[in-house]
């Protein structure tokens, strides 16, 4: 069991925008006066809307998406886009996101329950929350559990698609490396990020002359509202087909190695406020607002600390309570003089156990989140109280820092990080784009 973090990020963003209003605000359901339609209900009133492939969305799925989006709007005090605005958006995002789902159960990807437990635990902790206490949660928002489980088992099936299907397949050539660390050189270390939010209009694969006149037409009705005063994120609502696009568009903050140079050279042009002329790239025409600047990049002089741990898994085997338990006594050991190597090699269950738990030099990062903090709370030499973490409770030991200069091999991995996330998100969009325009998709809407 590694302690470094997984690719879980997406999934955990995908899934709280999914539930947020019944994860945040419990009481926002039960203040609308509406209750989730019980089975009968839904037998007789549910109908088609749309086929993708040899699956189908209905009605019931539709409200219930539209449902979700529409409190997220609210809660983020962004104006609605007219009902059927906003519902012709929902209903493009399930039939996207549809046959996403019918890709990976043809290339058989599948979650297990004990990942599924795994995920729920961490969408729990993310929002300072128990799993029971997620589930209560849930429960007086009346959505059941077991929906919330197979909305997650989708968003973690997503993520491995994406990963598969095309983050696994960029690859960034040595040239690219030293081209990006020579700019570096330059003094572009220095340069600013980017507060940003962003509207995609996306175009079809070998569209039409007309299709893209109409796609640009849009994208620029999109620029000339937004300068004329409308707001980026009802826009977005209303018209983006990116994947933040219910989320007021906002990208948040991007140092300039993650922008491509296409958007970075406009972007570089705005002032704070400012809005950009419609930019083309292969998934279509993009409007980007600069919401803020700042200046930053990555410092080359960073602090490292040398740690190491005991990590107790939870589970069925050993209760969170057990495992807190054992790692108290086992510090009040250490504490008294037992050699802590020699207590990590006979109790932890971590890959690090045999090397008396030593982790080695680490670098901001390099660990998940709740073990950083702990990690950069202590003392050199000061032992940790039981800290828990997704992959269980830790007892951790600062051994050393100091002030580096980032060498030379870390360098090239930071920089070749940049780079495929950079590729990364340009990539995705061309795919999912031909994945929708390979489906086959007919409407019903006309059938409500």
């Amino acid at each position: 069991m590694q302690i470094f973090p997984a690719t879980l990020q997406r999934i955990l963003i995908g899934v709280l925008l999914i539930f947020t209003g019944a994860i945040e605000s419990p009481a926002a359901h039960a203040q609308s006066g509406q209750a989730t339609p019980g089975r009968t209900r839904i037998q007789l009133v549910d109908r088609i809307i749309a086929v993708v492939n040899q699956d189908v969305i209905t009605r019931f799925e539709l409200s219930e998406r539209l449902q979700r989006v529409t409190r997220e709007l609210e809660q983020r005090n962004t104006p609605l886009p007219p009902r059927d605005v906003l519902e012709r958006q929902v209903l493009e995002r399930l039939i996207v996101e549809r046959a996403q789902l019918q890709r990976a159960a043809e290339i058989g990807l599948r979650v297990d329950d004990e990942q599924l437990d795994v995920t729920v635990t961490r969408v729990a902790e993310s929002n300072n929350m128990t799993p029971a206490q997620l589930r209560q949660a849930l429960e007086r928002d009346n959505v059941p559990m077991q929906k919330f489980r197979e909305e997650l088992r989708n968003e973690i099936v997503l993520s491995r698609l994406r990963e598969r299907e095309v983050d696994n397949r960029i690859s960034i050539s040595e040239n690219e490396v030293d081209l990006y660390l020579a700019e570096q050189s330059e003094g572009r270390e220095t340069a600013s990020e980017f507060d940003l939010s962003h509207i995609l209009i996306r175009v079809p694969e070998q569209a039409t002359p007309e299709q893209l006149d109409r796609q640009r037409a849009r994208a620029e009705e999109v620029v000339k509202r937004a300068r004329g005063g409308d707001d980026f994120a009802q826009l977005s609502a209303s018209f983006s087909d990116a994947a933040e696009a219910m989320a007021g568009g906002e990208l948040g903050w991007r140092p300039r190695d993650r922008i491509p140079d296409l958007y970075f050279d406009a972007l570089s042009k705005l002032a704070p406020g400012q809005v950009s002329d419609v930019l083309r790239s292969p998934a279509g025409f993009h409007v980007f607002r600069l919401n803020n600047m700042r200046g930053s990049g990555s410092p080359l002089m960073i602090e490292q600390t040398r740690a190491r741990h005991i990590l107790l898994r939870v589970g069925e085997a050993q209760s969170e309570a057990e495992a807190r338990r054992k790692l108290e006594n086992l510090r009040e050991r250490i504490v008294n003089g037992v050699d802590f190597g020699e207590m990590a090699k006979l109790n932890s269950d971590d890959g690090s156990a045999g090397a008396g738990g030593a982790l080695g030099w680490l670098y901001p990062g390099d660990t998940v989140p709740e073990f950083e903090r702990a990690m950069n709370d202590l003392k050199v030499g000061e032992l940790s109280q039981p800290v828990r973490s997704p992959f269980g409770l830790h007892l951790i030991q600062v051994q050393e820092r100091q002030i580096a200069d980032m060498s030379t091999e870390r360098r090239r991995l930071e920089a070749r990080k940049a780079l495929r996330e950079k590729k990364s998100e340009e990539a995705f969009q061309e795919w999912v784009r031909q994945l929708r325009d390979r489906a086959y998709v007919e409407l019903r809407m006309e059938d409500r």
